[in-house]
């Protein structure tokens, strides 16, 4: 299951550089640039959660300078009416601020600038201590000619950049993610299209084929891009 991560930040350009890091990692990001957004967007994830098609915000990175209020305030909120982990990323040195919001219920301080590679870490360690297990996403694969590396969204087949849509990326990337593993029918349209569309099959034998008209030597008869019948599919795993 894709693990929803709320990212409250009101710097454009890191907001955006942390949104596509995760993203590559396989969170589905929510993000906001003020404490009013981000109240907005938590309390509509925790509303349509009540359904099971829609999963609630997993983990929150909050940063406390906003442009309309202190991320504390949320913090606060957040304490009275979820355990969800929230992890704070500010500016502020000060170890007396930093003790008093892990008092106050964050479960990490994260001072800036900080490394991506350093915040994921400590949110797999935030999500653990939930119970939930993360680890690091595969995000480069090559095997059979085919080269992927998700971070710099870059695709080659037998040494030639390949154009993909967004969509058909998405779709590779979650195989990626996975490789060697089936991913199901369910799971794909799920992280992909979104769970509204978990019904909607046509759409994966629509853009797996797409990918394999793409990345297949002999789309007719493909090597990596494996169908499970009745199951998923599966990219196969790549070379040791």
């Amino acid at each position: 299951m894709t693990l929803r991560v709320l990212l409250v930040e009101d710097d454009r350009e890191l907001r955006r550089t942390l949104q596509g890091a995760l993203t590559v990692e396989g969170y589905q990001v929510l993000t906001a640039a003020s404490l009013s957004e981000g109240m907005a967007l938590l309390q509509h994830a925790h509303r349509d959660a009540l359904s099971p098609s829609a999963p609630a915000v997993d983990l929150v990175i909050l940063d406390l300078g906003l442009p309309d209020g202190d991320g504390e305030t949320l913090l606060a909120s957040l304490r009275q009416r979820h355990a969800l982990p929230v992890l704070v990323i500010s500016a502020r040195q000060a170890d007396g601020l930093k003790i008093h919001l892990l008092d106050a219920g964050a479960d990490d301080y994260l001072v800036k600038p900080f490394s991506v590679g350093e915040l994921l870490a400590r949110m797999r360690v935030a999500l653990r201590h939930r119970g939930t297990t993360v680890r690091a996403a595969v995000t480069q694969y090559a095997q059979g000619g085919l080269q992927v590396d998700l971070t710099a969204q870059r695709v080659l087949r037998d040494g030639q950049a390949v154009h993909l849509t967004p969509t058909e990326f998405g779709l590779l990337a979650r195989l990626v993610r996975s490789a060697g593993q089936v991913v199901t029918h369910r799971q794909l349209l799920a992280d992909v299209w979104g769970p509204e569309f978990i019904t909607h099959t046509h759409y994966l034998r629509l853009y797996m084929g797409q990918l394999r008209a793409k990345l297949e030597a002999e789309p007719s008869e493909p090597r990596l891009l494996l169908t499970e019948p009745g199951v998923g599919y599966r990219l196969v795993e790549a070379d040791g």
